[in-house]
């Protein structure tokens, strides 16, 4: 990553975490761990997280995702261990998490609507696009030649506040419950952050026209 440039609050963790990442997939390498296991096991955990968001039980969700939307973090680690790493299997990662994600919607998305409760899928929406624009921006952009390595709301971030909201999701709030107000904050931010990457390569594509 450009040193120049701030980056994400994802590219930021990936660095400090590199160690600790390293070690569990050096210890899953011995079990006989592959990262297609990793990339399965991911996202086998949001297909059970969705349908457990969808039958309403949040909390249960929650723990799910905790355990293990992680590996999604560890299967790269593993590959490069491995000596596997390929543009393919990185491309493959990267489709994965957006079905995974997607996914974690739809679930919320039923629950709302067999609560009747049209506003909340309307903001559910809105995280989902939010949150697929701003990965699409980041692909789109880089693979134009600008560098996209910033915003407020990337996947991680939308990760530490959905699991969050799912474990808590039964404590009441004086105004919205706690999921109601995660998705919200989620649609909110996801999309500002989809204008802030739009932004930052408009002015580098204006830079360049300048020459």
């Amino acid at each position: 990553m450009d040193q120049t440039q701030p980056g994400t609050f994802s590219d930021l963790a990936r660095t400090r975490l590199k160690g600790v990442l390293d070690a569990i997939a050096l210890f899953l390498d011995g079990l006989g761990v592959t990262p297609d296991m990793l990339t399965l096991a991911g996202f086998g955990g949001h297909v059970l997280g969705a349908i457990l968001v969808g039958l309403g039980r949040l909390s249960a969700a929650g723990f799910v995702l905790l355990f293990l939307a992680p590996l999604d973090s560890l299967d790269g680690s593993l590959a490069r261990l491995r000596g596997e790493p390929s543009k393919f299997g990185a491309f493959l990662d990267s489709v994965v998490d957006r079905y995974s994600e997607m996914l974690l919607f739809a679930g919320f998305l039923v629950y709302f609507l067999r609560r009747f409760d049209q506003d909340m899928a309307l903001w559910v929406f809105a995280a989902a696009a939010g949150s697929l624009l701003v990965s699409y921006t980041r692909a789109r952009g880089e693979a134009l030649g600008f560098e996209v390595r910033r915003g407020l709301l990337t996947r991680l971030e939308r990760y530490l506040i959905i699991i969050p909201i799912l474990i808590l999701s039964s404590i009441p709030t004086p105004i919205l419950t706690i999921p109601k107000f995660g998705i919200i904050i989620i649609a909110l931010l996801a999309n500002f952050t989809a204008v802030q990457r739009f932004l930052h390569v408009r002015r580098q594509a204006q830079n360049r026209d300048s020459f």
